[in-house]
């Protein structure tokens, strides 16, 4: 009986803390990682950024109305609009983990805060402050291109141009849009022509009000279901298959609670206008539906990314573990 139950009497650690891995492992596999599963799932971060800008359902009824529609108009490649752009994001993603790990770190090293829930809590907010000052030119740029196949393949343009309206007053050239890349500098010279550097924050503190709190309360949803799981499942259940399970509750969670903040954010971002504006602009369309503007995108994103993201960053974690620390954390 002891021998059967000696692999989870020694698996004493429950959390992987940054000083436990080799950063030579660590820090590759997590951008290997996120590219990975940034390929398998952008599609869903598309369309969620469609679904949040246009007015009511007058481009798109549904999440499968969009895929349906956009493969059908732009074909499989328009739901990768962007996304080269996107994967500079990757920058932001390390330093992010970084930062996370780091705060963590320190919490538990230098301070007496011992409760994981709330280390996770204020190292997640930490994280995305961190991550957002990289992010957000990159998004705004990105969030551009993926509205372009709006007004170029759209089959009812005189209908449909207003309901979108970013592209038109970017004014870009039409030989620009010839290719992806030309799209790409374009949007980067209208914008920066007609605000500067600053046209590149556009919204960064919408985006810090939505990704901070967001990051924040991922970390500790999570920690609080691993915690919950961990108590009612039996013990020959790996502890991965937990976490896995955990992160998808945590990212629903989440998910409901900044779902109007995001919208607001992705307006302001891609329409330049204010945050009193657009949160007004918003209220006067939507009314209530404001809190369930682009739900659906982006709960199969929040539930898709938080189950990889969360598969792969525990399981790199494992692999990333030095020699003696091997015997001590539980599969």
């Amino acid at each position: 009986m002891d021998a059967q139950h000696e692999p989870f009497d020694m698996a004493a650690i429950t959390v992987i803390e940054f000083h436990m891995m080799d950063k030579r492992k660590y820090f590759p596999l997590t951008t290997l990682s996120g590219f990975t599963i940034r390929t398998m799932l952008y599609p869903f971060t598309l369309i969620k950024t469609r679904l949040q800008l246009q007015r009511h359902n007058s481009v798109y009824t549904s999440l499968f109305d969009a895929v349906r529609t956009i493969v059908r108009n732009e074909g499989f490649n328009g739901l990768y609009r962007g996304f080269w752009v996107s994967n500079l994001m990757m920058v932001s993603q390390v330093s992010y983990i970084g930062t996370y790990e780091g705060v963590r770190n320190y919490l538990a090293n230098n301070t007496t805060l011992t409760n994981n829930k709330v280390r996770s809590l204020i190292a997640g907010g930490c994280a995305s402050v961190v991550g957002q000052t990289t992010v957000v030119p990159i998004d705004i740029v990105s969030q551009h291109l993926q509205l372009l196949g709006l007004s170029k393949h759209s089959t009812d343009s005189e209908k449909k141009r207003p309901i979108i309206k970013p592209l038109s007053r970017l004014e870009l050239p039409p030989e620009a849009l010839s290719s992806r890349l030309g799209a790409a500098k374009a949007i980067v010279a209208v914008i920066y022509r007609r605000d500067g550097l600053s046209g590149f924050y556009r919204g960064y503190f919408a985006s810090l009000l939505t990704y901070a709190p967001s990051s924040a309360l991922w970390w500790f949803f999570y920690d609080i279901y691993c915690g919950a799981l961990s108590g009612v499942a039996p013990i020959w259940i790996p502890r991965l298959a937990l976490q896995c399970m955990a992160a998808p509750l945590g990212g629903a969670s989440t998910t409901f609670i900044t779902t109007p903040m995001d919208a607001i954010r992705a307006r302001i971002q891609v329409e330049n206008t204010s945050f009193a504006e657009t949160a007004r602009s918003l209220w006067r369309e939507e009314h209530l539906g404001i809190f369930v503007k682009g739900l659906s995108a982006r709960l199969v994103q929040s539930l898709s990314f938080s189950f990889f993201i969360i598969l792969g960053y525990e399981t790199i974690k494992r692999w990333s573990l030095l020699d003696e620390y091997k015997g001590m954390v539980r599969w």
